[in-house]
Order: structure tokens, then C-alpha cells, then sequence
């Protein structure tokens, strides 16, 4: 795969977002969403995703000029509706609310309905993390897996993050419901490569490693069978009550797209007004440091804690170039023209 040098690929990125009509903030802002996704070594949800986003907006699926209003205030919770929006900027813009109001009142929190797709989930607990705030958030998408036992789509994979500050690199878990998204199968199989666990089922009913017959069967697995598919329930049920939005079977009946009409939790907390700046810096050191002098299992070289191996692969691909898709990069270059 060649490489990409950071700043290319955003203003790449940011070119190909101005053709789509989004205005010099959103798309600089977008752009840089995505090529830090792509750069801490999520391409699924960075640069592989411009052009589905770009298909998106020619659509009408996603009002590009749409902001967020504010339906109701409550003290430390906030309900806004996101008009259907770029889902990246209505994203960063209920962490930096949801901050201010954790200044205040020590949490903070944004619940955001009829938004759209927010591409990496992670993102938003890094924004809140390298600013000394701890986070948790999550979305419900559309119907994307089959509940534990059954056959068709009925639950979405509803990205959880969560996110703790700390100096030398924040503890930053960002996963799914399903073992594998349908973006990790696809950077997989561009990969003409297997999983290295069984992701999910095939047309007839097999479990399999092999990302293609999986995507085709959308008979992904829910990440600890039926606790993740319990999980997944629960983070639906939950994000459309604190945001008086639409749960996953009423996603469905929009019927446009990934994301379209999901309903978004962010809730952020300051550490100062909890036990203290220094308290947190020392926990938080000593988390990260119990995990990572674990012995390594026989297949592994190291233990990492979440949030580890993006740290790393962000240093080594600022430094010699993000690695992309030649098909993908192509796509968004044409995009860009």
C-alpha cells in the first residue's frame, strides 16, 4: 500500500468536501476528522468513508447547512435536535458543549437526536480527553445485526466510547457492538486478507473468518454473543430516551443511509472538580502501567491499554505517510478534482 503524507490527505479530504458543497469550516473540520482516523490507523471510518459521505450529501441524506437547536435544557443535560446534519460537526459540537457545562456543574451532558452518521466514534473521546475531560458516549445506528438467536437485522452496533485524560496519552476504548463493523470487514477484504477471530456468520448459517460472505449476509456477531447483543438493546433503548429521539426500528423506517436519524449521548466530566487533577494523572498512570507490564500470552508480544496501539500508530504514520487503499485514495482523488 503507498502512503499518504498527513497533510495531503486532509487538504485531499477538505478539496473533495468543498466539491460535495459543505463550507471552508465544516470541510476543514471534516477533513481533519477523517485523516486523523485514518492516521491512528482506523481508515475504516476515515478516508474509506469520504466517498459513501459524498454519495450521502448528493442524496439529500445529510443537510450540510443544517446546525444543531437546542430543544431543552435541564441544568447539566441538554437535548438538541441535530436537523440531520454533518454528523462530525454536530459531534464535536455536544462534546464542547457538554465540556462547558462539566466546567460548571462537573459533568455535562449533550443528548443529540436526529443526527447522522458521526464516522469514528473514538474521535470524540480523544477531543474530550487531550483537553483534561473524561467522556462517555455512544450512538445507535440503524438495524445492522441480528439480536443473539435470531436471523435478520433487528439491533445496530451502536459504537460505545469512553475516554480518561492523561498526560502521557489518554485511555480511549472505542468499539462496537459486533466484533468487527462493517468498516473493519471492508478494510479487510480490500485486504484480500481473513479476520483474525470469526466475525460472523455466512448465508448458510457457518461462522466464518472471511469479511465478504459476512458483509453479504449482514449476519454480523454481537461482540460477546448475546451480552453484546443485551448491550446493544439497552444503548438504543437509552440513547433515544435521554434524547427524545428515534431508537433503532425507527431508524429503519427512514431509510436513508447509515446513521441517518440516530440518536447520540455525550456525556463529559471534569476530573478537577472530582478527585483532582493530580488524582487523576496518578490513577490513570498507574492503570495503564499495571496493564502494560502484563506477560505476555504466547501469541503476543505486548499488552496494550485501549487507546495504545492509535497513539502509536499515529507517530509512525506522521511520520512516514498513512498507509491507504490505492482504489480508495483514487476515488477520493477524483473526488477532489
Amino acid at each position: 500500500m503507498q502512503r499518504i503524507e498527513f497533510s495531503l490527505m486532509q487538504q485531499t479530504i477538505r478539496r473533495a468536501l468543498l466539491n460535495a458543497g459543505l463550507d471552508e469550516e465544516s470541510a476543514r473540520t471534516c477533513a481533519r476528522i477523517h485523516t486523523e482516523s485514518s492516521c491512528d490507523g482506523i481508515a475504516s471510518h476515515g478516508l474509506n468513508r469520504v466517498a459513501r459521505f459524498v454519495d450521502y450529501v448528493q442524496k439529500g441524506w445529510i443537510n450540510i447547512h443544517a446546525k444543531p437547536v437546542q430543544e431543552k435544557s435541564l441544568g447539566a443535560i441538554a437535548i438538541y435536535n441535530g436537523n440531520r446534519g454533518i454528523g462530525i460537526t454536530n459531534a464535536l459540537f455536544a462534546v464542547e458543549k457538554a465540556a462547558e457545562m462539566a466546567k460548571e456543574y462537573g459533568v455535562g451532558i449533550v443528548a443529540m437526536k436526529n443526527s447522522s452518521h458521526w464516522m469514528r466514534g473514538g474521535s470524540y473521546g480523544w477531543h474530550a480527553a487531550t483537553r483534561g475531560m473524561a467522556a462517555i458516549c455512544w450512538t445507535n445506528t440503524e438495524s445492522c445485526m441480528p439480536a443473539w438467536g435470531g436471523k435478520n437485522t433487528r439491533i445496530g452496533n451502536n459504537p460505545f466510547v469512553m475516554a480518561v485524560p492523561r498526560a502521557k496519552g489518554p485511555i480511549v476504548l472505542d468499539m462496537a457492538m459486533s466484533q468487527y463493523s462493517y468498516g473493519k470487514l471492508q478494510v479487510t477484504r480490500l485486504k484480500n486478507e481473513k479476520l483474525p477471530y470469526p466475525g460472523g456468520y455466512d448465508n448458510q448459517g457457518n461462522l466464518t473468518d472471511d469479511p465478504g460472505p459476512i458483509e453479504a449476509s449482514m449476519r454480523i456477531l454481537p461482540t460477546g454473543y448475546w451480552k453484546g447483543s443485551g448491550l446493544a438493546i439497552v444503548l438504543d433503548a437509552m440513547a433515544a430516551l435521554l434524547s427524545a429521539g428515534s431508537p433503532t426500528h425507527e431508524i429503519d423506517k427512514i431509510g436513508e443511509g447509515s446513521c441517518t436519524g440516530a440518536s447520540q449521548i455525550f456525556m463529559v466530566f471534569d476530573p478537577a472538580q472530582l478527585g483532582g487533577t493530580e488524582f487523576t494523572e496518578r490513577m490513570a498512570d498507574s492503570v495503564a502501567d499495571y496493564v502494560n507490564q502484563s506477560e505476555p500470552a504466547e501469541n503476543s508480544h505486548d499488552v496494550r491499554y485501549p487507546g495504545q496501539t492509535a497513539a502509536l500508530n499515529r507517530e509512525q504514520n506522521r511520520r512516514l505517510g498513512i498507509p491507504v487503499d490505492d482504489a480508495v485514495w483514487d476515488e477520493v482523488m477524483r473526488l477532489a478534482e
